[in-house]
């Protein structure tokens, strides 16, 4: 069944590769991105491009009601787009800070709030909010990342009891690592200096490790994945993928804070 989808953050990564499975599928896919350049191959592979930051109100109202007017429905937003702050919490300006959450969670609660009279009207509709295995677990200097996702995890289960009645499906996707620009923006993102302040240690030690880099899961995993929950009838309410997702959200279910801490900080010597 062709459907109406909308992706946010669909320039580039996990939104872009899955963006365009679903094209090939047959859906209607509209990505959503502040630089409608960077997602022609979406137009020209089908798609639709539509200028959209997550953190500008007016131009997701514009958005919604661009494709209400052009398909007279949504069956399906994922909400995608965010980015990874990562510094010391001591370090990093609070303005920073609070724009991590209006993208990472006010921007992905305004754009479900835009679409969901148009669900609850016809009855029906799947929201898939991108979470991360970061939802689950932690590392250090991630203080502010893995905040947002920890409420993305709890934001996605109060929603998904609220839409019960309407048919409307709340569906949590928890990525691992996975072989995109994430890192590199992570450390985009630094405060200045970090690297010779009072956390220079740790902070030299994940910069040592983004340096060396690290083989995730290929973004087509993902791609796979929302492919997979757009076309079940009844999808899970959570999607734990990709690389070391599974293994880290074990060892911090089963392991205790204590020996979790320990872990995760061997990586960071």
């Amino acid at each position: 069944m062709k459907k109406v989808i909308l992706v946010t953050g669909a320039s580039s990564g996990m939104g872009k590769v899955s963006a365009m499975q679903l094209i090939k599928e047959g859906h209607l896919v509209y990505g959503l991105a502040p630089n409608v350049k960077e997602m022609q191959d979406l137009v020209d592979a089908g798609g639709y491009a539509v200028e959209v930051d997550v953190t500008n109100d007016e131009q997701m109202k514009t958005a919604v009601a661009h494709v209400i007017k052009e398909q007279g429905r949504i069956d399906v937003l994922w909400n995608n787009a965010g980015y990874g702050l990562f510094g010391p919490i001591e370090e990093i300006d609070i303005d920073q800070a609070r724009h991590q959450y209006e993208v990472n969670v006010f921007g992905l609660a305004r754009m479900t709030q835009l679409v969901l009279p148009y669900m609850r009207e016809q009855k029906s509709g799947t929201i898939i909010n991108t979470s991360s295995m970061g939802g689950k677990i932690y590392f250090p200097l991630g203080a502010w990342y893995h905040s947002t996702k920890h409420a993305v995890e709890g934001w996605s289960d109060c929603l998904r009891l609220d839409l019960k009645e309407f048919n409307i499906d709340v569906v949590v996707l928890e990525p691992g690592f996975i072989e995109t620009n994430f890192g590199q923006n992570v450390l985009a993102h630094f405060p200045k200096d970090s690297d010779k302040g009072p956390y220079k240690k740790l902070v030299r030690a994940m910069i040592k490790a983004s340096d060396r880099g690290f083989t995730g899961s290929s973004p087509q995993v993902i791609a796979d994945t929302i492919s997979k929950i757009v076309s079940a009838k009844k999808p899970k309410t959570r999607y734990l993928v990709g690389k070391m997702a599974k293994p880290m959200v074990f060892l911090r279910k089963y392991c205790g804070d204590r020996i979790f801490d320990t872990i995760v900080m061997r990586s960071f010597k």
